[in-house]
């Protein structure tokens, strides 16, 4: 099912989200916590309170329906990259296009010339949105267990500083 653009408002993250971007991002990320077998994700562990200091130094969007947060996404700048984070989406809402809304919102809000993010090599769906989307592999690190993280990059168009 396609969403209605016209219901979906894009805008800045801020502190005062923190409670519900907390729910939102633990309902989000338990299916990924299911494919890895690992309850312990940092997305599921992060703290309110860790999350609220993450919230008054990050770049970052909430897609909201009905003054409902449905998404958001986090990142920090760093010497011309945009380290993209979290990307969550409530699992009533995903396949929608809110994810590659809010991806493609925080690539045009930069000035940075290129973005990174990662996910995990048993992340099929994300790694084949990313790649969608531009992303291309540029690093795979083997972990303990048998899967991997890789590392996407994307070069993104220039901005003025």
């Amino acid at each position: 099912m396609v969403l209605d653009e016209e219901r979906v408002v894009i805008r800045p993250i801020s502190p005062a989200d923190a409670g519900e971007v907390l729910t939102l991002q633990r309902a989000s990320f338990v299916s990924e916590a299911q494919i890895y077998r690992d309850p312990n994700t940092p997305p599921l562990t992060q703290t309110l309170d860790q999350l609220k200091a993450e919230l008054r130094d990050t770049l970052g969007f909430v897609a909201v329906i009905d003054n409902r947060i449905v998404g958001a996404i986090r990142a920090r700048e760093l010497d011309d990259v945009l380290l993209v984070g979290r990307i969550a989406v409530a699992p009533d809402q995903q396949g929608r296009g809110i994810g590659p809304r809010l991806l493609a919102t925080l690539e045009e809000s930069t000035s940075c010339a290129r973005a990174e993010l990662f996910t995990g090599s048993l992340s099929k769906s994300n790694l084949e949105l990313y790649t969608s989307l531009g992303y291309r592999e540029s690093e795979r690190i083997e972990q303990d267990d048998g899967t991997a993280q890789i590392f996407m990059r994307k070069t993104l168009a220039p901005r003025p500083r």
